[in-house]
């Protein structure tokens, strides 16, 4: 059985490194000795191999870094693009409730950086990256902050092996409610912009 259905899958890869270039918060998970982790870290892409490598960091506490020293088992990585739920109402013909969505999903096998300066040059790529084209900072490799922090840091390199590009955007539709349903996602991240005041409220932190 071909899932998720053929029309949902992304088939050029140039449009699913768009999705991770553009939203590289990536899901990281892991799976060793029957336990799963997972954790929610940037990461930045590199066209060195033939799918390309990902760059990124972690803490060195985090409990998955000794996921990462597992060799055996390859790394799932899930890019989230924009998402929203469909209301039957928005169609014009009569449908079910559906939520629309672009994911990209990556494999690969890690290789971790421990050197001092494989993780300074690792955060100095990631702000470089993040901040785009006209930078309002740049991270300078004199940093004494970067310095103080790279003890604390577990730099690494991850090799893409394989790719899924996972675009749920009512393909199966027709003309008009392919549209209406584009507008829905649209409307849906205003929506998001909305609840973020909401979201700082409920986890307003003292001082």
């Amino acid at each position: 059985m071909n899932y998720p259905p053929k029309h949902h899958q992304e088939e050029q890869y140039k449009n699913a490194l768009e999705l991770v270039k553009m939203y590289p918060l990536a899901t990281v998970i892991t799976s060793s000795n029957n336990r799963v982790l997972s954790t929610h870290i940037p990461l930045v892409y590199t066209s060195e191999g033939a799918l390309g490598t990902l760059v990124g960091h972690l803490d060195k506490f985090n409990p998955q870094i000794s996921h990462f020293e597992d060799k055996d088992h390859d790394l799932e990585l899930i890019f989230h693009g924009p998402e929203v739920y469909i209301s039957p109402s928005k169609y014009s013909t009569t449908q079910l409730p559906t939520w629309n969505y672009f994911k990209v999903h990556l494999r690969g096998k890690i290789k971790i950086k421990r050197a001092a300066q494989d993780v300074k040059d690792s955060l100095i790529a990631m702000t470089a990256f993040l901040e785009g084209v006209n930078p309002n900072y740049v991270l300078e490799e004199n940093n004494p902050r970067m310095a103080a922090a790279l003890d604390y840091i577990v730099g690494f390199h991850i090799e893409i092996t394989s790719w899924e590009g996972k675009y749920k955007i009512s393909q199966d539709k027709n003309k008009e409610d392919r549209s209406r349903a584009k507008q829905a996602l649209i409307d849906g991240q205003s929506q998001v912009i909305e609840h973020i005041e909401h979201l700082y409220e409920n986890h307003k932190t003292k001082g």
